[in-house]
């Protein structure tokens, strides 16, 4: 981080609030004028400022107590120079609640100053005035003028809107002052508060990097302490344009954070929000590791990104992009050692998609990964192990309960099934064949999973950089957050403008058109492909509350700058792929004309011929066709058919 840098998210946080209990006065930390630079002169609030405010308003405040954690943002002496103490409490807030100790320091500190200053205010500031800040001052209320915590959270949500925002601090809140079943949800995020959606910027919120450092991952990203608050939003729709009963979404905040926790804890996430790998963008230069190690590719479906969480028999749930947790009724996953039990500590990941059949829309999850099994870390294993598990563990058992007449279809609230991978040699056939015609959902691209042996391909939580999506240059996108504004200079015409912010930066990315179709979707998260040196708009995201980060929007950039094609992508992979071998070698792509019946004997046979081949080049693979077992890995269904039941065989053990 640049010290010289504001911090994350502070340009247009309102700059104060008004008093809590006629004692308090929230504020965001102000910044020295040499940061005047980067803020618009509209947006600035140094400490002559705040002397302009007391004056203004006729009060006096006594003491100043800084919260944040570091010393970078003003000189105390501005404030001491306005006859105003200077106060310094050093706190992390960096997914980190203040400390017991941090907690009393600031409670006897106030109580004591207010006993000999009845007549004088206090003055509070974190970076931004609201979670550290409104912790503390709701910890004084309780503890000396003894209010309720419910009474001194809506307090603090009055005088500072929409108040405490983060729910790990309400639930340490109400953990330390009162019950914790009685944890409200947090608010709504504030429209200044501009996040972004795969994966934490590595700032903490004073926009420092945090003292205890970074993990580094096997990709070259980071996974950080929780610098984002977890997000709660009501009336989330579970699929676009799709009833699915049987889905609601979770508001028991208690219920809430122990899945949030969970999936992050299995995928050894330490940021706060989805935890799923996030794949980039494929360019001239990543291109390349198609030739470095083996990889296994999909088709790229436009769904819905969930993961699923199977935790004992009516313990599933779905956790989208924002973190967001749905509870899924009458999904059962029998335990194939013992078909009576249900698994748990289980996480899945996958997407929901919508099939068109016979004029109807058929929800159908399909899973491509999977982190953990029974408590087992099988997301440490290699991808084709991780493949092998979701066909033997997850989608065989139903699959056999089904037969017995166990598992009532009908009462489901939507179809399970294991999204298949084959080698990269069939990406032709992916993009040039019968394939994209067949699929009942749309198809927007590739998916080129990383699958090494030697070192093994770990599920990786977050930004992934070695996972890449191919779309066709024309449909490579970014998700911004759309703001219109007026914009224009002195002496100059003011215009309407739709303004394109990303993650990370308070400044616009870009600008488009602000048409009256566009005007609709003021704060929203839209979806835009870039054509003729401009900006078009595609769709909004509903499924999504963050933009993409900067760092992502400036990789689909790249990509749309130096383009790589269809023609450029199926010539590297011909000539330069990466030569499997032996136990590296991809499992076969689905035959078209092997009937369920013969499944477990082709298995059998697959298993006999890849052990007596198993040190030799693998022989050339057909093409994934979408007719009998391939119908169902394409997402087809056959009339008359068990969905479930025409599952490619598993990849055979090596």
């Amino acid at each position: 981080m640049n010290h010289n840098s504001i911090p994350p998210r502070w340009l247009h946080c309102p700059r104060r609030g008004q008093l809590v209990a006629e004692r308090f006065l929230p504020l965001k930390t102000m910044l020295s004028t040499r940061y005047d630079d980067q803020v618009p002169e509209e947006c600035r609030f140094n400490p002559s400022m705040l002397s302009v405010y007391l004056k203004s308003r006729k009060v006096e405040m006594g003491v100043l107590i800084d919260l944040t954690n570091t010393n970078r943002f003003y000189d105390k002496k501005e404030i001491e120079d306005a006859g105003i103490t200077y106060f310094k409490l050093y706190c992390r807030g960096h997914g980190e609640c203040p400390l017991p100790e941090h907690t009393q320091v600031f409670v006897k500190f106030c109580d004591n100053y207010i006993k000999k200053n009845p007549q004088k205010i206090i003055g509070v500031h974190c970076t931004h005035g609201f979670n550290r800040t409104g912790f503390l001052i709701c910890a004084y209320l309780v503890e000396k003028l003894d209010w309720s915590v419910e009474a001194a959270v809506a307090e603090f949500s009055r005088a500072r809107p929409p108040g405490i925002y983060k729910g790990d601090y309400l639930d340490d809140l109400f953990g330390r002052y009162g019950d914790s079943e009685d944890t409200p949800a947090p608010p709504p995020l504030p429209d200044w508060c501009l996040e972004f959606d795969d994966g934490d910027a590595g700032l903490d919120d004073d926009g420092d990097v945090p003292a205890h450092g970074a993990a580094p991952s096997s990709s070259g990203g980071t996974h950080t302490g929780r610098n984002r608050r977890e997000i709660f939003r009501t009336g989330v729709v579970f699929l676009e344009g799709v009833q699915v009963p049987g889905v609601t979404q979770m508001t028991t905040q208690h219920k809430i954070s122990m899945v949030q926790r969970k999936g992050q804890e299995f995928c050894m996430w330490k940021g706060s929000g989805f935890p799923g790998a996030q794949p980039v963008s494929m360019d001239r230069k990543n291109l390349v590791f198609l030739s470095n190690k083996h990889y296994m590719v999909s088709w790229k479906a436009d769904g819905t990104r969930y993961m699923m969480l199977i935790d004992g028999e009516n313990g599933v749930f779905m956790i989208n992009r924002d973190n967001i947790i749905f509870n899924v009724a009458s999904l059962e996953f029998p335990n194939r050692k013992n078909p009576d039990s249900h698994i748990n500590n289980t996480l899945l990941d996958g997407e929901m998609i919508v099939d068109k059949v016979n004029g109807q829309d058929v929800p159908r999850y399909l899973i491509y990964d999977i982190v953990k099994f029974n408590g087992q870390p099988v997301g440490q294993c290699d991808f084709r192990t991780r493949q092998q598990c979701i066909q033997r563990e997850i989608i065989e058992p139903r699959h056999e309960k089904m037969k017995a007449g166990h598992i009532n279809k009908a009462m489901e609230p939507f179809s399970v099934r294991a999204k298949p991978f084959w080698d990269v040699t069939q990406s032709r056939s992916l993009l040039e064949g019968k394939f994209v015609q067949q699929v009942s959902h749309e198809v927007d691209g590739l998916i080129f999973q990383p699958a090494g042996t030697r070192p093994i391909d770990v599920y990786v939580p977050g930004r992934c950089t070695d996972m890449l999506k191919w779309k066709p240059p024309s449909q490579n996108s970014v998700d911004f957050r759309l703001k219109i504004s007026k914009i224009g200079g002195e002496g100059l015409l003011t215009k309407t403008m739709g303004l394109l912010y990303v993650g990370q930066k308070d400044t616009p990315f870009a600008q488009m058109k602000a048409t009256k179709e566009l005007r609709q979707y003021d704060n929203k998260i839209i979806e835009c492909k870039f054509h003729n040196n401009e900006w078009l708009f595609m769709r909004q995201r509903t499924d999504k509350s963050f933009p993409n980060s900067f760092t992502t929007a400036m990789g689909v950039c790249e990509s749309i700058q130096f383009p790589v094609t269809k023609e450029i992508l199926l010539d590297h992979i011909d000539k330069h792929r990466y030569k499997s071998t032996g136990a590296s070698a991809a499992p076969a792509a689905p035959h078209h004309h092997h009937q369920q019946h013969h499944q477990q004997q082709h298995h059998q046979q697959q298993q006999h011929q890849q052990q007596h081949h198993q040190h030799q080049q693998p022989p050339a693979q057909q093409p994934p066709t979408v007719s009998s077992n391939a119908n169902h890995a394409a997402g087809v269904k056959r009339p008359g058919a068990d969905e479930e039941s025409l599952m490619p065989p598993p990849p055979a053990k090596r």
